[in-house]
C-alpha cells in the first residue's frame, strides 16, 4: 500500500515498488507491425494483464506476436470500475499495460484518467516509446520542428471548428492537428478561410500502411488535391500547417538587400522610409527588420 507524508499542508504518496506493480504504456504501430519495438512485445509478454482501447481490435496484434496474456477494455468514458480494477492490481502487485488502437496512448487515446490517478496514488507508470503519428507526419512535412503545437481533433460542426481555428490563427508555431475522412474536406476549407490560402501546409494519410500517401504546399493547392482524388479522403489523416508568418518573415528579400545596403549609409529611421518608398513595404517592418540586421552586426 502507498505509505502517506504531508509537506507545507501538500500530500505525497510514496509507493514500495517490491509490494506494488507497474503501469506500463506502451505503444504500438500506427499501420505497419514491423514498427512494433521489441521491447513493447517483451513488456506484454510480461504483464498480468493488458488493458486495451478495443480487445477485439488488440487481440490481431497480440496473435500476430503471440503474445497470450487476459485483455481488459479501458478508456476515459468507462465507468470508475475499470479505473480501479486496474489499480487494485497494481496494489496486489500485478504489472499492467496500456495500449491503444494504434500509436502511443494518451495522445488524443484514452489513458489520461488512469495515469493521473496511477500517479496521485503513487504507482509506477513506465512508457515504452514507440510509433506516434503525430511525430511520424511532422518529421518529414518539411516544416518546421524546433517548436510545435499538437491541437488534437478539432471540433466537428464548422462553426466551433472556426473558433478553434481563429484562436492560434497567431500563432507562429506549426500545428499538428488530426482529422476524420468525412470531415477532412472541410476542415482544410475552413483552414484556408481563417488561415489563408497561402499557408504552407502537409498532409500525412495512412502513415506506414500500404496506401500512404503525403502531400505539401499552400491550403489552397492541398484543398484542391484532396477534392480532386476522393482516395484523399479516406483512412486516417494528420495535418501539420505552418505557423503565421513573422513581420520580418513579410518582408521581400529584394526589400532586406536594399534596407542592408542603405543601413551602411544613413539612420535607420531613414532608410527604413526609403526603403518602404522603393519597394512598397510596410516602414514599421522595416524598421523593426533593420533593428535585426543592427543586432547581428
Amino acid at each position: 500500500m502507498p505509505s502517506a507524508r504531508t509537506n507545507n499542508g501538500r500530500r505525497f504518496l510514496f509507493m514500495n515498488s517490491n509490494q506494488s506493480g507497474t503501469l506500463y504504456i506502451v505503444a504500438t504501430p500506427i499501420g505497419h507491425l514491423g514498427d512494433m519495438v521489441p521491447r513493447a512485445v517483451e513488456t506484454l509478454q510480461s504483464v498480468s494483464v493488458i488493458a486495451c482501447e478495443d480487445t477485439r481490435h488488440s487481440k490481431k496484434l497480440l496473435n500476430h506476436f503471440s503474445i497470450d496474456k487476459p485483455c481488459i477494455a479501458y478508456h476515459d468514458h468507462t465507468d470508475k470500475k475499470s479505473s480501479y480494477s486496474i489499480l487494485k492490481r497494481l496494489r496486489d502487485g500485478e504489472d499492467v499495460a496500456l495500449i491503444s488502437d494504434a500509436g502511443t496512448p494518451l495522445i488524443s487515446d484514452p489513458g489520461y484518467r488512469l495515469v493521473s490517478e496511477a500517479r496521485q496514488q503513487g504507482y509506477s507508470v513506465i512508457p515504452i516509446p514507440g510509433a506516434s503519428a503525430v511525430i511520424a507526419a511532422l518529421s518529414v512535412s518539411g516544416l518546421p520542428t524546433d517548436k510545435f503545437k499538437f491541437m488534437g481533433f478539432l471540433p466537428a460542426k464548422s462553426t466551433q471548428r472556426k473558433t478553434s481555428l481563429s484562436a492560434v490563427k497567431g500563432n507562429t508555431e506549426t500545428m499538428v492537428y488530426y482529422e476524420a475522412p468525412h470531415r477532412i474536406t472541410d476542415t482544410i476549407a475552413d483552414m484556408l478561410d481563417i488561415f489563408g490560402a497561402d499557408r504552407p501546409a502537409f498532409m500525412a494519410r495512412e502513415i506506414s500502411k500500404t496506401f500512404e500517401t503525403y502531400l505539401q504546399g499552400s491550403l489552397a493547392e492541398l484543398l484542391d488535391l484532396v477534392r480532386a482524388d476522393s482516395n484523399q479522403q479516406r483512412g486516417e489523416m494528420v495535418l501539420v500547417i505552418g505557423g503565421a508568418a513573422t513581420e520580418t518573415e513579410t518582408v521581400s528579400v529584394d526589400a532586406e538587400k536594399i534596407l542592408g545596403l542603405l543601413l551602411k549609409e544613413l539612420p535607420l529611421t531613414k532608410a527604413a522610409s526609403l526603403t518602404a518608398k522603393i519597394t512598397g513595404g510596410d516602414k514599421k517592418q522595416l524598421y523593426q527588420l533593420g533593428l535585426a540586421i543592427q543586432d547581428k552586426n
